[in-house]
């Protein structure tokens, strides 16, 4: 018996220190891992999309007034801050028109909806290209460069930050992403707080594994236009 006792126990210290290795090894590889398939996607897919883009900026320089892309301070990992570059779906002068569209912090929390329905700001090209989503195309250049990755929590402006509370940390401590499970369980019908929740959920689960189940569901839903409000 006391021998039997001796081999489980030796047998149990084996798998632990088996698992640690496997938790170190992994730990080392997929951040490498990761943003090698950043790099190699980011690139192809910016240069497949070079036309698209290109067509799209002149079809939202047609109809209004402005830098037809749009760059805007976003929040990346640990706070750094870095321009996101994305194709511009909205008048350059909604700020001015519809200053109380931006005032996050009247909400005082997450439970409210960043797109709402027939949002005046968003110009007739502009509700195409959020709806086939072109308008995040540019958003590979992000990737490339290493401020975003392709998977991770969406990169959110400081303002509505600040009501993150509790969970500022963890989305933080990521790098943010193209995509993640909120784009691809909601989107646009979810509230700020059920995306925030449903993406700090991805940075306890990620792996190689869950970032690429994600990369072939948004290809899905992008090319259904699933869950994007007009």
């Amino acid at each position: 018996m006391a021998e039997n006792t001796r081999v489980l126990a030796a047998a149990s210290s084996a798998d632990e220190i088996t698992e640690a290795r496997t938790t170190t090894f992994s730990a080392r590889v997929y951040p490498m891992l990761k943003r090698l398939v950043d790099v190699i996607l980011s690139a192809t897919l910016l240069l497949a999309s070079a036309p698209i883009i290109l067509f799209a900026a002149l079809c939202i320089r047609l109809e209004s007034k402005g830098n037809p892309f749009f760059f805007q301070l976003r929040l990346g990992k640990g706070g750094k801050p870095f321009k996101i570059c994305k194709l511009r779906g909205m008048y350059t002068d909604s700020r001015d028109r519809f200053p109380h569209l931006y005032d996050y912090a009247r909400n005082h929390s997450l439970n409210f909806y960043f797109h709402n329905d027939d949002d005046p700001r968003i110009t007739k090209v502009g509700a195409i290209t959020r709806r086939l989503s072109i308008d995040e195309l540019p958003n590979f250049w992000n990737v490339l460069v290493g401020d975003m990755s392709l998977v991770g929590p969406r990169p959110e402006i400081p303002e509505v930050l600040s009501l993150y509370g509790p969970y500022r940390d963890k989305y933080l401590s990521v790098k943010p992403g193209v995509t993640c499970f909120s784009k691809i369980t909601g989107r646009d019908h979810l509230t700020k707080l059920e995306s925030v929740l449903l993406d700090i959920a991805y940075v306890d689960q990620r792996t190689m594994t869950t970032d690429m189940e994600v990369l072939v569901k948004t290809f899905s839903a992008v090319v259904l236009g699933r869950d994007v409000r007009d």
